[in-house]
Order: C-alpha cells, then sequence, then structure tokens
C-alpha cells in the first residue's frame, strides 16, 4: 500500500487526531494524537550548548528482519565512536540507544556523556535507529510503503543494539570484557530501558532519562501528561493557566467572522491568513503545541532545543497572560499572541509565523507516525478541566482509522505492554529512571523506586531529560546531583561487572 499522505500536518493527513514527538516530545493526542506523540521524545538535545565534540563514523551490516528466515537482506546501520579516554582494555563503554532522529543530532548535543566520559575512561558509542539517518534498511525506499516500513519496531532497534553491541566487544581490541552501559533519553530512554531488560548480557545497566515506558494504554491515566503541562503554567504566573484556558473560546468567538480571521491573522503576523473555520481549529491545534512543547523545554538558561528560547520560557510567557477576567476577548488574545511569540520569535529574526510547524526538523517525524500507529500507542487526553485545554477524549477508534487511513495498518493497543512486562519491573536490575517534574511526560515514567537497583530519580525543577544535558552554572542543585548520582551507579555496575565470573 502507498502511503496516503495528504495535506494538513506535517506527516500527512492525520486530521482527527493528534501525535506528540516523544523525542524530544513534540505533542500527542489521537493526528491531535499523531502528531504531537512525535517524543519531541523525543526526547535531547540542543545546538545552543553544543561542545566541539570529536567522533568517528562507521557502519555494520544489519539483517533487516532479526526475527524472521525469509527476509534475509541487510543494511548499514551508522553508529558513532569517541574512544578518546577510552586508555585501557575492558574500560567502559557508553552506549547510546538513539531515538528517532538523525544519530549526530544527539551525538553534539547529550552533553552528560561528553563531560563523564573522562572521569569514567569511558568509550562513547551513539548508535543510530533503523529508519532514521542515515540508517535506511531499503535505502530511498524504505518509506515508499507500508511493506517497506514493516521492520520499523523498538523489536528490531534493539536487537539492532544488541548485535552492534556484540559485534563491538568481539571486534574492537580491549572491549570483549568492558562494561556497556545503555544511556537515552525520552524515546531513547524508554529503548535503554528495555534493552537491559530484554538483552541483559548486552549492558550491564541503563540509564533511561524522561522515559515514559507506563504511557501505555490502562497503566497512567491518559489526562496526566496535559494535567503536568498546566500546572507548569499554573505556577509560572497569576492567571496564566486560567488565561490561556479562556482562550479557546475567545477565538470561536472572534473567528466566527471573516473580520475575526483577519484580525487574529494579523494580530499573530501568520504567514498563512486564516480564511475558514477549519483555519481557526488547526490555528488552535497549533497553540495547544506550543503551551505542550514550551512545558517539556522549560530550561533554566537559554537554549535551543525546539526553538530558541529565553531562561525559564514558561514564565517569560506567563509575564503577557496575567489579566483579570475583566479583559476583552481581543485584549486577550494580544496576550496569546505576544506569549506565542516567545516561542516563534525569541530572537526578533521571524518575519511572520509559521502555523505548520513547532519544532526542529531533526525529528523523523514520519518514522514516529508509523512507529505510533503500530506499537508505540500512548492514549492522550484533555478535560479543560484539571488541565487548560479544551476538552478531547482519548478515542482509540478514530487513532486506528486513521492509522489505517495513512499507512493501511492498525496498531495493536497492547502489545507494548505484552512486550516489555507493563508495570511489572519487579524482575529486573541495574535501570536508572530519571525524571523532571516540569516535563509532561514524566506522567508516564517510574518515578518511585521499584527496588534497590531499579531507582528512580526525580528533579522537581527539571524539564525534558534535562540530565543528559550540558552542565550550566544556571542549572537547579537538584540536576546537579542527579548527574552525580547517575555516575556513582554507573561505577558501581561496572565494578559489578569487573567481580562477575
Amino acid at each position: 500500500m502507498e502511503l496516503n499522505l495528504k495535506a494538513g500536518s506535517p506527516g500527512g493527513g492525520m486530521s482527527a487526531w493528534k501525535v506528540v514527538l516523544l523525542l524530544v516530545g513534540v505533542q500527542c493526542l489521537h493526528v491531535v494524537a499523531l502528531k504531537s506523540q512525535l517524543f519531541t521524545r523525543g526526547d535531547a538535545l540542543d545546538y545552543s550548548s553544543r561542545k566541539a565534540v570529536d567522533y568517528k563514523t562507521f557502519y555494520l551490516n544489519q539483517k533487516i528482519d532479526h526475527f524472521g528466515f525469509f527476509e534475509n537482506g541487510t543494511f548499514k546501520q551508522r553508529y558513532l565512536v569517541a574512544d578518546q579516554h577510552w586508555h585501557q582494555a575492558g574500560g567502559p563503554i557508553l552506549f547510546y540507544t538513539g531515538n528517532e532522529g538523525d544519530i549526530t543530532w544527539f551525538c553534539n548535543n547529550t552533553g552528560f556523556m561528553w563531560q563523564v566520559a573522562e572521569e569514567l575512561g569511558a568509550m562513547l558509542v551513539f548508535a543510530e535507529h533503523r529508519y532514521y539517518g542515515d540508517s535506511m534498511p531499503f535505502g530511498p525506499d524504505s518509506y515508499s510503503d507500508s511493506k517497506h516500513l514493516n521492520y520499523l519496531s523498538s523489536e528490531q532497534a534493539l536487537a539492532d543494539f544488541a548485535v552492534l553491541i556484540r559485534e563491538l566487544k568481539g571486534s574492537w581490541p580491549g572491549a570483549r570484557s568492558s562494561a556497556v552501559i545503555a544511556v537515552g533519553g525520552s524515546y531513547g530512554g524508554m529503548l535503554a530501558a528495555w534493552l537491559r531488560m530484554k538483552y541483559p548480557s548486552a549492558v550491564v545497566g541503563a540509564l533511561a532519562a524522561s522515559a515514559p515506558i507506563w504511557q501505555f494504554p490502562g497503566m497512567v491515566p491518559c489526562g496526566d501528561f496535559h494535567r503536568i503541562v498546566s500546572q507548569d503554567f499554573a505556577s509560572s504566573g497569576p492567571n496564566c493557566d486560567v488565561n490561556i484556558r479562556r482562550s479557546w473560546g475567545a477565538i470561536d468567538k472572534i473567528a466566527s467572522t471573516a473580520e475575526g480571521l483577519a484580525w487574529l491573522s494579523g494580530t499573530f503576523s501568520l504567514c498563512a491568513p486564516l480564511k475558514s473555520r477549519p483555519d481557526s481549529v488547526a490555528f488552535k491545534e497549533w497553540l495547544q503545541e506550543t503551551w505542550v512543547n514550551l512545558a517539556m523545554v522549560d530550561y533554566p538558561y537559554e537554549a535551543s532545543f525546539l526553538q530558541p528560547l529565553p531562561a525559564w520560557p514558561v514564565q517569560a510567557v506567563c509575564r503577557h497572560l496575567g489579566f483579570d477576567s475583566s479583559v476583552s476577548d481581543y485584549q486577550l488574545l494580544q496576550g496569546v499572541s505576544e506569549a506565542a511569540r516567545v516561542y516563534y520569535n525569541h530572537t526578533g529574526a521571524t518575519a511572520c509565523l509559521n502555523t505548520s510547524s513547532t519544532a526542529t526538523g531533526s525529528l523523523g517525524f514520519l518514522g514516529w507516525y508509523y512507529q505510533a500507529c503500530t506499537e508505540m500507542v500512548m492514549p492522550l487526553c484533555t478535560d479543560g478541566v484539571q488541565d487548560m485545554f479544551e476538552p478531547q477524549a482519548w478515542d482509540f477508534q478514530a487513532f486506528s482509522d486513521e492509522c489505517q487511513a495513512l499507512f493501511g495498518v492498525r496498531p495493536r493497543a497492547s502489545w507494548a505492554e505484552t512486550l516489555y512486562g507493563g508495570k511489572d519491573l519487579s524482575a529486573h536490575s541495574n535501570i536508572i529512571f530519571s525524571n523532571g517534574g516540569l516535563d509532561p511526560w514524566s506522567g508516564g515514567g517510574v518515578t518511585r523506586n521499584i527496588s534497590d537497583s531499579v531507582v528512580a530519580i526525580v528533579i522537581p525543577q527539571g524539564a525534558h531529560h534535562l540530565d543528559l544535558r550540558y552542565d550550566n552554572e544556571r542549572d537547579p542543585p537538584a540536576v546537579r546531583g542527579a548527574r552525580a548520582l547517575e555516575v556513582d551507579y554507573f561505577k558501581a555496575w561496572v565494578r559489578q561487572a569487573r567481580r562477575a565470573p
């Protein structure tokens, strides 16, 4: 089946629901479920804080299908290696489990790994996820249709990582006895945890930062994600969340006439003017995604994770939204327009606001759409009471129908729970789950200790995988403590591995 990519969303025609980019964690209701589910995980990393790094690029021939015997083809998986601080045989290896995007983006920006490599005497390896960046199983045809996309899954990606680790230890001089620790953020953090769970002989431990491994049907309330977003805004300025909640009705009223649509277009300096009721609905979805993205990247210093932003950007937004209830709809939306410019035009260099884009182009939107339509089913919903958004129920059937229309596939709602064990982690060991209190994905994360060796680190003032970023003088003490504790666990796992027979 050819992919049915129609206009109306970045990847195609997801019109009935939304998906949030994990990585990085951009946003995800049902395309309010697809587009949003892209882990804007997803999930990591920011060119504004990038330091000069030095690595070498390699490729490994991987099987297209690790679990069947009919498809015998192979593809070249890209991986990056930095061994400047790896001076002794058997030294540890920090292995980054690649997310839904180009691996060089993560390599250049996962500052935590680069900063602890010398202390640990560690080799760094950044492994690219199949179907992203340069690691295309069918070359330019990889996204041509659902048949070629069939091998895009977390299970296949984990097998790639396990095979790569085996090959590295077997071929890299001195690495045979090296302890390997998986590291990842957002979707990559999920993969790091699952790699330890499914292939415990491959890695001695895992750091899973901002990894919503419980954001699957029936595991956590679907409204937790947007409730946490709203709490961030509520705590960042008086009436901030209240006025965002009021803004949806104000937009509906003003957008009911041609004059109102023109006023909105001009006030928000939109590149493409609003001309119809459907345009105003898409405009509201764009604003909703904007507020979600801001919560995810609410860092204590200037950063450019998704967009160039000031320190504590949600506070900066809320300075424009402190109105009392007496203001008119026009005054309210004038404030909303100034708040949106904090995200889209902090530098002052943007001539107009583009409602078809909210984040970096380094992420693999279409690939994540497909993953969300198969196994990464992450329910999100809003009620307009516990959160500041318009009510929208989670509708699995609508989500499934959109997937069928776009890819010719239907999601398996319970597969992730079946495959990875759901909330029962008691049989596992040596996993750190770190989460930030400001990060909406923490609602689907592990925020309590499961055992002495499956532990949770919570960073109250932390946004999306703040602990994986480079050190900054404005870091809250909690994130400094989290990084130090993570390194202590790494050292303990390495000692434990060396004592093993």
